[in-house]
């Protein structure tokens, strides 16, 4: 192994060295711990070490990186203290993640270090939003992400790279390629000689390095870096290494050919390059012996610190209040404002409209969305008033644009994609679920990001165009769920959306779009969230909807006089206004909840359960739900009326009342 020492000066090469040797004797004792079962779990990086500490050396302390499993030397190269550490991996309370998080799935923004899900590939895309951020305040900064060789066969990579290269985004792309995705080898994930030749086929200068050979390595991010900044464009970096330990130490290594470990062991990159290091007469074995044993004395009093702090007591009220950012918006006074007639879609314009001028770090995403104006319109004119940074153009990419807006919210920016349908959501679906819903409970990370969702069917667009999917996302807990059924409603729950700092999923169905008009105020206004709306009050029974169930009901009684309804719009799905529900169950003792979505599954359960539970003494007959048929949604005119719950609201309220 050569040792390029070049433009290193003797306090550089002999920091490097310190930087190197501690991931790895801290893993060596991590081990010995897991064998005594202090630990539960490790996935072991040995043998490259090289790649994560010559990558976070060469960027600046205020960059940040996207690291993985096996990035231990991110993390101490970052001096993160080693006893918070520990306390991480012991499922502490004053770890990085309260207890909530295994071994390297955090992050920290002192450190600028983004936690990684189990997913592995849409770090990439987070990436690309910070690298965005830095693009949009012309920063000479860049973002770096990790990834291993068995994560670029996942469509997140390839969506990231896309963007990255489309957008022309400030990203290193760090490929840790160590022969095998757990057991499986690269032979047998993909076909291409290089993982550098997957950047060649995004347009994107790739290059191929030695990733045992840590001034190799440092001397190629610092390069990749400049070229970033300087040409403002990504760079994919493919590390050659050899993961000397199992994917995680009960996967073992049966697996892999003796022989490799033989020809990657002469490799060892702290080994070499400490032999390096005393041949060159920087270090002596007397320096070396010193720096273990200072290292060694860290990691034994960590230990104890850790070993010693207190177990977790559960705290069931803050494991809830963790979920989001503290956070409540309260309904704007608009008695006083001028108001004028709007068709539902443009209520939704002009409160998007009035959100870009009112936050200026408000960056809107989707396909079509800029010159076109949207699948939609909602937007079109947008880019004439804003510009094309604050009004982008996506490609086809869903987890890629999700992903990028939480980079760009971890930027301090806000950002709204735009799901062409609602439908189309299900390609961005990991990245909702499990990073923008997750991310503040794991590791006190916010996402500042408004997903706008054209829903709903009687359009006749068939299966792919008219789902109901709000019930995935009212599941999830982090995420919170809007769907307005009037143009007020619309225009007022959206800006409160963009003023939470917390993800929010906004559901617009489009039979409403163009179909429906009312009075909205013209100035800047927001209703809270979490508030349902009291369209009616009556004493025979209860209709709780939302959405297009709304006006179904409206219009059921205003052709049954004879029938006092009480209709509550929810107007927000999560978190619900469980008071609402409960007055309203009070005032007649008869519910129906009525929903476009499927039965099975959908939010009317939950509320019919909530309903059972809490307010079962005031009931005179039993919770029933009206819903739609538990089919996909057919496009046939006919097919798709008899499927919409609204075809069987009659019999339903006929057997409510005959109970």
């Amino acid at each position: 192994m050569q040792f390029e020492t070049e433009s290193f000066n003797k306090e550089l090469l002999i920091d490097i060295y310190k930087n190197i040797l501690k991931p790895r004797m801290i893993e060596e004792k991590m081990l010995i711990l897991l064998r005594q079962g202090r630990i539960s779990k490790w996935f072991s990086g040995i043998g490259q070490e090289a790649i994560a500490v010559g990558a976070t050396m060469a960027m600046d302390e205020d960059e940040y990186i996207m690291p993985m499993h096996r990035n231990l030397g991110v993390f101490t190269s970052r001096k993160m203290p080693f006893s918070k550490l520990f306390m991480q991996w012991e499922g502490k309370k004053d770890g990085y993640s309260k207890g909530r998080e295994r071994s390297f799935h955090f992050g920290s923004n002192e450190h600028h270090i983004c936690g990684m899900i189990s997913h592995l590939g849409p770090q990439l895309a987070i990436a690309d939003g910070v690298a965005l951020a830095h693009k949009l305040n012309k920063e000479d900064k860049v973002a770096l992400a990790f990834s291993g060789e068995g994560a670029t066969s996942e469509g997140d990579f390839h969506e990231a790279l896309n963007t990255a290269a489309v957008w022309r985004l400030p990203v290193i792309f760090m490929i840790e390629n160590n022969g095998y995705g757990l057991s499986t080898p690269i032979s047998e994930q993909f076909a291409c000689e290089n993982i550098a030749d997957k950047g060649i086929g995004y347009g994107m200068k790739s290059v191929i390095i030695d990733g045992n050979n840590v001034l190799e390595v440092f001397k190629t991010v610092r390069d990749a870096r400049k070229y970033c900044i300087e040409e403002q464009k990504p760079i994919l970096i493919e590390a050659k290494t050899f993961r000397m330990r199992g994917h995680e130490e009960a996967s073992g290594v049966k697996y892999v050919p003796k022989e490799l470990f033989e020809i990657w062991g002469k490799k060892d990159p702290v080994v070499n390059y400490e032999a390096f290091l005393k041949s060159e007469g920087i270090l002596t074995d007397q320096d070396i012996e010193a720096i273990r044993s200072d290292f060694k004395n860290e990691i034994e009093a960590g230990i104890k610190v850790g070993e010693n702090a207190p177990k977790i007591t559960p705290n069931t009220q803050e494991e809830l209040d963790d979920l989001y950012v503290p956070f409540t918006v309260r309904s704007s006074d608009t008695s006083q404002m001028k108001k004028s007639e709007m068709k539902f879609i443009q209520a939704i314009k002009d409160g998007l409209h009035q959100a870009m001028e009112h936050h200026p770090n408000l960056v809107l995403m989707g396909q079509d969305i800029a010159e076109y104006g949207g699948a939609f319109k909602v937007t079109e004119g947008f880019v004439q008033d804003f510009g094309k940074n604050r009004v982008r153009n996506t490609p086809i990419c869903e987890s890629a644009i999700v992903g990028t807006a939480l980079g760009l919210s971890i930027k301090k920016y806000k950002a709204m994609m735009e799901m062409q349908f609602a439908d189309f959501v299900t390609v961005g679906f990991n990245q909702i679920v499990n990073n923008l819903a997750k991310m503040h409970y794991r590791w006190g990370q916010n996402a500042d990001v408004v997903i706008r969702m054209p829903t709903g069917g009687g359009v006749g667009a068939g299966p792919f165009h008219s789902q109901s999917n709000e019930a995935w996302f009212t599941h999830t807990p982090g995420l919170k769920v809007v769907y307005p059924s009037t143009p007020e409603d619309a225009k007022g729950l959206l800006l409160a959306s963009f003023e939470d700092p917390n993800p929010v999923i906004f559901f617009e169905h489009k039979a409403l779009y163009r179909s429906l008009s009312g009075l909205v105020p013209e100035d800047y206004y927001t209703i809270e969230l979490g508030k349902a709306r009291q369209v009616r009050e009556g004493r025979d029974l209860s209709i709780i909807t939302y959405g297009t169930g709304v006006h179904w009901a409206i219009e059921y009684a205003d052709n049954h006089r004879d029938i006092s309804f009480d209709i509550v719009d929810l107007r927000t799905l999560s978190p619900l206004d469980y008071d609402a529900i409960a007055s309203s169950v009070k005032r007649t003792g008869r519910v129906i909840i009525l929903h476009e979505d499927t039965l099975i599954g959908g939010i009317g359960g939950e509320i019919a359960a909530w309903i059972s539970e809490h307010c079962f003494e005031y009931l005179d007959a039993p919770v029933m739900r009206c819903a739609s048929l538990d089919t996909p949604i057919p496009f046939s005119v006919e097919l798709e009326q008899n499927f919409l719950a609204k075809s069987r609201l009659g019999e339903t309220i006929v057997r409510m009342m005959k109970y």
